[in-house]
């Protein structure tokens, strides 16, 4: 039995490592709390004894981001969700997140959770959800599975939420690349609206340049695909004497983008949050990109971290 006081905030910690890369994954929410390579941290994660701030590290499922006054219809069904944002009226960031994940299987580089969502009124679809996670030479995986285990079509979407951080660089002086040539339109609730071309705007980072006092906290879309139907979003230190790239497979459609400029104390404008997105905010009511389970169906999605210039 643990003694009071023992048990970290983020529960059971495991370490992987190999090839000069390290991970902790945790218990809570079943997430990334640190990432190194080298003993450089990439990573802007939070120490053993600290609550999860600023959803650092969580996976977000069934859906990811917002969705507008938790309301919805699936099929013939219309669903209310717990609105965990109250001042702005919005369901956030899925339902797994704060709960326990129970271990699979462990080895030296690598470690595989999982969690068994209980179907609830505002999402009655019992889901299986895996996460397998690796590192190696090529740096950090991630592999995703959902299974739907009832008897109907389930909505779903699936990000992660890791915050980038380059050793000495600050956020104003990160050059960032984005393959997007779409960016999402909010209102005041941080929903979408619209959708718009970021070719000659402010926004418009497909070709490498220093973020300066740019405020993100948005989804990039229409993504420029590599040969494999892959993307990813590559932060860098000005001199290019480092970087840490992003990467997704054909699975994802959208980065989410956030310089954490609403998050307090020593976080403020800190570190990059970069998300891998299969859908953009409030997909359960637009159905944009949005994933239908079928019953017994498992969808399958990877990405992963990558340091390096």
């Amino acid at each position: 039995m643990e003694k009071a006081g023992t048990r970290p905030p983020s529960g059971t910690q495991w370490t992987i490592a190999a090839d000069g890369h390290e991970a902790v994954i945790v218990e809570v929410g079943g997430g990334l709390r640190s990432y190194r390579h080298d003993g450089v941290d990439y990573v802007d994660g939070y120490a053993v004894d600290e609550i999860c701030p600023g959803s650092a590290g969580q996976v977000l499922a069934p859906w990811p981001n917002r969705i507008r006054d938790g309301q919805y219809t699936f099929g013939e069904r219309s669903l209310q969700l717990d609105l965990n944002e109250p001042a702005r009226r919005n369901a956030m960031h899925g339902l797994v997140n704060w709960v326990s994940w129970h271990l699979i299987e462990q080895s030296a580089d690598a470690v595989t959770v999982g969690y068994d969502l209980p179907p609830t009124p505002g999402y009655p679809w019992p889901l299986r959800l895996r996460n397998r996670w690796s590192v190696g030479a090529d740096g950090l995986r991630v592999e995703h599975e959902a299974t739907n285990l009832g008897a109907e079509a389930a909505p779903y979407g699936y990000s992660m939420h890791p915050y980038l951080r380059l050793p000495g660089v600050p956020v104003d002086e990160v050059s960032l690349c984005v393959p997007g040539r779409i960016r999402v339109l909010l209102d005041g609730r941080l929903l979408p609206i619209a959708a718009t071309p970021v070719a000659g705007t402010e926004y418009d980072f497909t070709e490498p340049r220093p973020i300066g006092d740019a405020v993100l906290d948005l989804a990039f879309g229409d993504l420029v695909r590599d040969a494999d139907g892959g993307t990813a979003v590559t932060l860098a230190a000005p001199d290019g004497s480092a970087a840490v790239h992003i990467w997704a497979d054909r699975e994802f459609g959208w980065w989410q983008v956030f310089t954490g400029d609403t998050l307090t104390g020593e976080r403020h404008r800190r570190s990059v949050a970069v998300e891998p997105m299969t859908c953009p905010a409030d997909a359960f009511r637009s159905g944009k990109d949005l994933i239908t389970l079928k019953p017994g169906g498992t969808w399958q999605g990877a990405w992963g971290l990558r340091p390096g210039v």
